[in-house]
């Protein structure tokens, strides 16, 4: 196996070599790539090593961004106002990089009214068309119907 780490010359040495290597240093030897020919190993402080990997693991996740998903509900017969009102909050969210679940609930036997619920979902996506896109178009789910609008990437 190829042996690194500090105060060693780096070389392929026998397991058993290695081993004894690392005791005589008073530390341990750790794999750091074990698909590699000859797999590689490092003399180290195990306990520090673990520690340092931890970090690392800790700082990728921190860079990893998170989705956010916000919901806006609308009834068949939502007036201008309220719309409009609810238009310039998706407007906030998508803007904080959050998406936007835009859904029409029908309730009772106003479900014979599908078509308001689109209309209104298409006229919502087309108030959002500069601030971000369309993900998935109108679909109907059981006594909702829904669009979700994802924010436009920021130049």
């Amino acid at each position: 196996m190829r042996v690194v780490g500090e105060n060693v010359t780096v070389d392929v040495y026998p397991i058993q070599q290695a081993i004894k290597m690392a005791q005589d240093l008073g530390l341990d030897l750790v794999e750091i790539s074990p698909n590699a020919d000859p797999p590689v190993c490092r003399i180290t402080d195990y306990s520090k090593f673990k520690y340092e990997h931890k970090k690392k693991q800790k700082e990728i996740k921190a860079k990893t961004q998170k989705v956010v998903m916000k919901e806006i509900r609308f009834g068949p017969n939502t007036d201008d106002h309220d719309f409009n009102f609810k238009v310039k909050h998706a407007i906030n969210f998508l803007g904080e990089g959050a998406k936007v679940k835009a859904s029409v609930f029908f309730r009772g036997r106003s479900i014979v009214y599908k078509e308001r619920g689109e209309i209104l979902l298409l006229k919502f996506a087309q108030a959002l068309e500069e601030h971000g896109k369309v993900e998935q178009l109108p679909k109907l789910e059981g006594k909702n119907m829904s669009i979700l609008v994802q924010p436009k990437a920021k130049k």
